[in-house]
Parts: structure tokens; C-alpha cells; sequence
């Protein structure tokens, strides 16, 4: 049986004209031994587990060094009212809708008895509830700042002397006979492993504007990583890795700072985010890398099915690029026309929900929200009493004034 299955994937997945250009074979690139090694398919095989020894490290870095970082750079989280426990409601949260219609709170207020301006504060108060704190997001920005920054001072150490780093032929020329450093082979396990970890983290990690954007991207990088590996586009693969990790540090050490409440350090970074995300991914990316997968690459072989899948996943982050480039310049023309960056774009989900929620009381709260409430009445009922009595001396200072005049 183990048999018949490697011959159908020998058959079927493992075909020459998929992975390689015409007229090559797969005993034609063997490496012999000290001359190299060339990248295959079974060293892939490590990204698994050490996607989930990268889940298990971040829960460790979370709680050892994020979560007191937060702490010592200010990181606040807002006191958030817990929903009430009303099993129906809950129930119909967490299997319908996170948002009921009208029709739907009408039902509902039958079904429990209640008036329907109590369900819509229950399903206000159970949104916000559900929404990241401040330190959760701060240690998730945290930890992919971390990430980020190693893998791009890596990279960039074990590529600047390289001679396609340079000239983008280089990139080709050999090509499929090109050995691969065990440095470059790490890079690329190392960075698959990660992005591994983001998709199975995904479903827990907090939830943005663009989300599906980010499954995309995942997913395309994971198979853009996975497929220029089997294939030996290791040259051009971990510039396209490069120029990604150019820029996203200085973006999560942006949103840490935002966190943090460090405004204009938080502007700063984004500012120069601004810059080398534009520069590197609507300039270096296509005109260095997609121009030269594209056109390049065929004046050494000629095309065939790895170049055109190859040459569409690269397209698709293209895509990607262009859409989170108008999400900045959106960002770039607040802070220019008003003075600072507002929010960032790709916010979470639940941070449309108006901040005023929170700060309306429950109404059917325990004792201690009846005392805060009777305690604000109170409050008010004073001063419009004081100003009642303000009103009444004044009117008599006025009476008393006219007196000698109507004598």
C-alpha cells in the first residue's frame, strides 16, 4: 500500500514538467556530495512541527516578557461590563448572529421576557466583552516584532554578499542546477514554520478589517514558500522574503507604541512605515522581483508550469500590496490634514462599535451599579438644585435693585 501511494504521488505530484523547466530531470540536478546540496521536498516536512514549537515559544514570550513589557510602557485596558448570563441569548450569539435585526430582538425580547432596549444593551455589552484588550494586542504585535526584526537582520546578514542580491540574473543563471547554503535552506524553514503558525493562530489572534486579506496572504506565502522550494527558486524566494520583513517590524513596533499610548512615537514609526512599505512593495517588489520571474527568467528556459504558478501567487501578493497601500495612504492623509494618525485602518473589528458603549451602565445590574447610578442621579439632582438656588438669589437681587426706583 506505502508503495502504490509514493508511485501515485512520483505519478502525479512529482512530475518533471510541473517542477522543473524542459528538458531537465531530476537525476540531472542530484547534487554530489561536497558540491552542495540541492533543496527537496522532504525537508518541508520540519515546518510542521516547528510551526507548533513557534506557537508554543510565543505563549511563553507572551507571558514572560510581552505582558510586563506592556505594563512597564503604560499599556491600558478599558473596564468593559460583563453581559448578564441569559442562556437564550447566548445561545443565539454564539450560533446566529453577533448582531440581531429588529425583528430578531423583538423575538427574542418575547422568548426572555425582556423589553427589547435590554437585549440590544445585552448584545452591546457581549460584542464588547468578546473585544482584545490593549495587552492582548500588544503581545501579539510584540511578538511578531520580535520575529520580524531576527528574520530580517538574518536575512539581510546571509544575502548582502551573495551575487544575486546585486544583480537579479544571477538569480537564474545555472538555474535548476544551483546549490543552496544551509543558511538559505534554514531561512526558508524558518519562515514557512512561522507563517504555519500565523494560519493555525488565526482563528484566535485579533480579528482585523482585513482578515480574509490576511488568510490570503498566509496562505499564497505559505504555497509561494513551499512550491519555490521544490522548484530551487531559493535565489529569488528569499529576496521576496526580505522585502516583506523590510517592513513589517517597523509596523508592530508601531502598534506597540500605539498601545501604549506613545503617540508621537507611534506617528514617527508609522511615518517611516509609510515609506519603506511604499517604497519596497509597490517599487523593489515589482520592479526587482515580479520583472524579473517575469521577463528575466526567460532568457534561461522557457516557460512552463512552475514559471506560470509561480508567477501567480507573486501576483496575488501583488494585489495584496496595492490594497494595504490605499489602507495607508487613507492613514498618511489623516495624520497630514489632521495632525496625528486617528486609528489605524485595519483595526479590529469590534473597534467600530461606538466607544460610548461601554460607559452606559447595565440595566439590570447588580447592587453595586444601582449605588453608582443612584450616586450619579444624586449628583445631578444637587447641581441642578444649586443652580435653581443661584437662579432664585439672583431674581431677588434684581427685585431688590428696582425697589427704590418704584418709590
Amino acid at each position: 500500500m506505502k508503495k502504490r501511494m509514493e508511485a501515485l504521488l512520483n505519478e502525479w505530484l512529482w512530475q518533471e514538467e510541473y517542477w522543473l523547466p524542459p528538458g531537465n530531470t531530476w537525476q540531472d540536478i542530484e547534487m554530489k556530495e561536497g558540491k552542495g546540496r540541492f533543496p527537496l521536498p522532504r525537508d518541508l516536512i520540519y515546518t510542521l512541527p516547528l510551526a507548533f514549537a513557534f506557537i508554543a515559544f510565543r505563549y511563553v514570550f507572551e507571558r514572560l516578557i510581552a505582558v510586563p513589557l506592556s505594563k512597564h510602557l503604560g499599556v491600558k485596558d478599558r473596564i468593559r461590563i460583563r453581559a448578564a448570563s441569559v442562556p437564550k441569548l447566548e445561545t443565539f450569539y454564539k450560533q446566529n448572529s453577533r448582531q440581531p435585526s429588529q425583528s430578531e430582538v423583538v423575538s427574542l425580547g418575547k422568548q426572555c421576557g425582556l423589553s427589547q432596549r435590554k437585549i440590544q444593551t445585552w448584545f452591546r455589552h457581549r460584542r464588547n466583552q468578546d473585544r482584545p484588550s490593549n495587552t492582548k494586542k500588544f503581545c501579539e504585535a510584540s511578538w511578531r516584532f520580535v520575529f520580524y526584526l531576527v528574520a530580517f537582520t538574518a536575512g539581510l546578514g546571509s544575502l548582502i554578499n551573495t551575487s544575486w542580491f546585486w544583480d537579479h540574473r544571477e538569480c537564474w543563471r545555472g538555474y535548476p542546477k544551483q546549490p543552496v547554503a544551509e543558511c538559505h535552506q534554514w531561512y526558508y524553514i524558518l519562515e514557512m514554520g512561522f507563517y504555519l503558525s500565523l494560519l493555525l493562530c488565526v482563528s484566535v489572534d485579533v480579528k482585523r478589517k482585513d482578515f480574509k486579506e490576511q488568510v490570503i496572504h498566509h496562505i499564497a506565502t505559505i504555497f509561494l514558500i513551499g512550491f519555490s522550494y521544490c522548484s530551487n527558486y531559493v535565489r529569488v524566494g528569499t529576496f521576496v522574503m526580505l522585502v516583506h520583513d523590510s517592513s513589517d517590524f517597523l509596523l508592530e513596533s508601531a502598534k506597540m507604541f500605539h498601545y501604549a499610548g506613545w503617540t508621537r512615537t507611534c506617528d514617527s514609526l508609522f511615518v517611516v512605515f509609510s515609506l519603506v512599505f511604499l517604497v519596497t512593495r509597490l517599487v523593489v517588489f515589482p520592479g526587482r522581483v515580479v520583472y524579473s520571474t517575469l521577463v528575466v527568467s526567460l532568457e534561461f528556459f522557457p516557460p512552463y508550469f512552475g514559471y506560470y504558478f509561480f508567477n501567480a501567487l507573486l501576483l496575488v501578493l501583488q494585489a495584496l500590496h496595492i490594497f494595504w497601500a490605499y489602507l495607508i495612504l487613507r492613514m498618511v492623509y489623516k495624520f497630514m490634514f489632521l495632525g496625528k494618525v486617528e486609528r489605524d485602518e485595519r483595526s479590529d473589528e469590534e473597534s467600530e462599535v461606538n466607544e460610548e458603549e461601554e460607559e452606559e451602565p447595565e440595566e439590570e445590574g447588580d447592587e453595586c451599579s444601582w449605588e453608582q447610578r443612584k450616586g450619579a442621579i444624586n449628583s445631578k439632582l444637587a447641581s441642578l438644585a444649586n443652580n435653581c438656588v443661584l437662579n432664585n438669589l439672583t431674581n431677588q437681587r434684581n427685585i431688590n435693585s428696582r425697589l427704590p426706583k418704584a418709590r
